[in-house]
This record gives C-alpha cells, structure tokens and sequence, in this order.
C-alpha cells in the first residue's frame, strides 16, 4: 500500500493524535446520524486497547476559522462518546499552552477530544507553524479520516512531516477504502464495467478519462448522458444539457473508441412533460427525446443492456444514478442498476459504490449490506478515482 497500518505500529505508553471524521450532522446540540463516528471506532478501540492514550480531532462544519463558535462546537462528539463507554474529555481548545498540558496529562485508554479544528484558519491553510503545534500534542500520528484525505489542511498532511517516519500509519477505515478503491483502479479483474450518472458531465471529465483504456466498458445515464446524445446530433427536447460541453463529449467518445473501451449512451427514455411526479410521462421509441419533452430517467430497453454489461463483469464501480431517483416515477433506472449490482456482488464480482447520490440509492433499495464496498469518501473518493493524488495518503506514503 505505500504506508504503514495502525495495526504495525506499537502504541503502548505512546500518545497518539488520531484524525478523524467526525463531520456528523447536529441539532441542539445532540448528532442525529452518528456513522461518522461508529465508522472511525475500530481504530479508536485498537489504540486504547493497545494502551495508548489518544488526542482526537476533526473538523465539523464551515466555522469562519476565527477562534471559537458554540454552534460548531466538538462538544456534542465528547458527549457521545463519554455515553459510549470512552474516558473522554473536550479540550478547552485547539492548540496552545492548556491544551498541551491537558494532552500532557493523559493516561493510557484515555481521550483528549479537540476543540474543531476549523476554529483556526491555519488549518485550511496549511500553516506550518499551526501543523507544528498540533503535532506537539502527540508522538505518533494516524489518520483515519479518508473523508479529508483530498484537502491539503495542516492535520491531513501538513502536520505528518513532524513526525518519524515509524511512527506514522493509516487508520483501518483509511486503509479499507484506499485497498477498495485501488481494486479498481490499479489491478481490476476484467472485465471491468463503470457505471456513470449524475447530472454533470464536467463533475465527471476527470473520473471517465482515467477509465478509458482500464475499462472495458463505460456506462452513461442520468442527466449528463443527454450532453453527449445532443453532441452525437440526437433531439433531446427540454432535458437538461451542458451546452459548453458538447464538444468534450465527443472528444471523450472519440477518445473511447481509440483507447478500446465502449462508451455506452441510453438507447431509450422516460420522458415527461414537466419535471413533477405526477407528470404524464413516456417511454421514447429510441435515442432522441420529444421537443415537448424532459428525459427524467433511462428507459426498459437501457435497463435490459446495462444489466447484460453488469452481468458479465467481474469487478464493477458505479458512481451517479440513472435519473431523478427521488421522484417515484422516475426511480426504476437507478433502483434496477442497484439490485442487479447487488446481485453481481452476490454472484462473487468486486462491486465498489461511490458518490452521494450513488450511496442514497442503494441504502433506498436495501442492498446496500449486499456490496463489496460502499465508499463514505465523496469528494475524496471522486479525486482517487480520477487518478488524482490525495494529499492526505500522500503524506502518509512519504
């Protein structure tokens, strides 16, 4: 992997900063989605259990980064956890004199719970001397926060370099989605089908250019695909396109044909008059749209051919729904694709889900349990999947 795991490192009688993503959703003061913090718990666990003492930290929210906010406040955290059974304590703040002695102060199997790191605007910005200061509170450094792994922010990978060498890993929910997603981007069993959706072609230039030449085939639904059926000279009557980006997609479709991956466009529609559920909709006869019409999801006919590209892949990533799955009528595109993803990865194929919408359609399904892997990453996962570098496992790998 081109870094250490927590589970190589000996954390007895050591302090250890743990980033986390802790990022959770709070109101008056209570989380009401607390998978954040059950999802960085194994590796929390492991450090105590292995007689470490821990300063967590996260950020949560977009405080301005001009010292404290109650409102963003990384009480509702510490509370959560002292609930759950963990000798936890809130920092008074940050970084700073109280803050190193109350970190100084920790026994083994005890949890320091920082103030939210964006209280300070060095941490988005990277600043050294801010980085230097958190490291301080600590002689050994983790990270499990995957979901900030593309911010270059002080704790993500500005604070790493004061740290040797041996005493840097990577949590187990860092280290699980990193192996994951590298089962499709570095050494896919073949074939290797991607399924893109969503409503912008210029969110996923990046992502399809990495898989042409990888993938064996690449799937397009939702509303970008009506950007690249307009480019091809297909009517799309009233459904959304991105004008700008006509000419890209022909450049993307003509740089799939070269490279040997075939760029698959939905062949059929449900079309409707207004963009409403109760709107009177229609299956298109082929590729084009009526003028007085909107495409809100792929049609039966598309569904049949995707399921067949699904059905003889052995590893899969699908990224975007098919259409507006929050709209009854228009669900059976992206629910069908979750089902038969579900039944790949049943059948013993790699199936990787990433990508908010993506996520929300297979946990609306109930088939989310039934996959390889459902990446929590968003942007970080997109940027990885793009074959950018993640400042965050950068780091780590250094």
């Amino acid at each position: 992997m081109g870094f250490r795991s927590v589970h190589d490192l000996d954390v007895k009688g050591h302090r250890v900063f743990l980033r986390a993503d802790l990022n959770v959703p709070l109101k008056e003061g209570r989380i009401t989605d607390d998978t954040r913090v059950r999802e960085t718990l194994p590796t929390l666990k492991f450090l105590l259990e292995g007689g470490a003492s821990v300063v967590l930290a996260s950020h949560l929210g977009r405080p301005e980064g001009k010292g404290f906010e109650a409102a963003y406040s990384a009480a509702p955290v510490a509370t959560w956890l002292a609930e759950h059974g963990f000798d936890c304590r809130l920092a008074s703040y940050v970084v700073g004199a109280s803050v190193e002695a109350e970190a100084a102060s920790l026994k083994p199997g005890q949890v320091l719970l920082l103030e939210n790191l964006r209280f300070e605007k060095g941490e988005t910005k990277n600043n050294d001397e801010f980085a230097a200061s958190l490291a301080r509170l600590a002689d050994t450094y983790v990270n499990d926060a995957f979901g900030s792994a593309h911010r270059a922010h002080a704790s993500v990978s500005g604070m790493v370099g004061h740290f040797p060498k041996d005493r840097v890993a990577a949590g187990f929910l860092m280290e699980k989605e990193l192996k994951a997603l590298g089962k499709v981007t570095d050494h896919p069993e073949k074939p290797l089908v991607v399924i893109f959706g969503g409503a912008k072609v210029s969110d996923k230039i990046e992502l399809i250019q990495n898989f042409l030449g990888k993938a064996d085939a690449i799937l397009i639904g939702g509303a970008m695909s009506y950007t690249f059926l307009k480019a091809q000279g297909f009517e799309i009557g009233k459904s959304l396109c991105e004008e700008d980006k006509l000419e890209m997609s022909l450049d993307l479709a003509k740089q799939a044909k070269a490279k040997g991956t075939r760029l698959l466009l939905p062949l059929d529609h449900l079309a409707a008059v207004a963009f409403k559920a109760d709107a009177d909709c229609a299956i298109t006869l082929d590729e084009n749209i009526p003028v007085d019409r909107m495409a809100l999801d792929i049609g039966p006919e598309t569904i049949a051919a995707y399921a067949a590209e699904i059905r003889a892949a052995k590893t899969l990533l699908w990224n975007g729904p098919m259409g507006v799955f929050e709209l009854a009528p228009f669900a059976s595109g992206t629910l069908t694709m979750a089902e038969e993803l579900a039944d790949a990865a049943d059948r013993g194929a790699f199936v990787l889900v990433g990508g908010g919408d993506s996520v929300a359609a297979v946990n609306q399904a109930g088939v989310a349990a039934r996959m390889s892997h459902v990446s929590t990453g968003g942007g970080a996962s997109l940027e990885f999947l793009s074959g950018l570098e993640l400042p965050g496992v950068a780091a780590l790998s250094k």
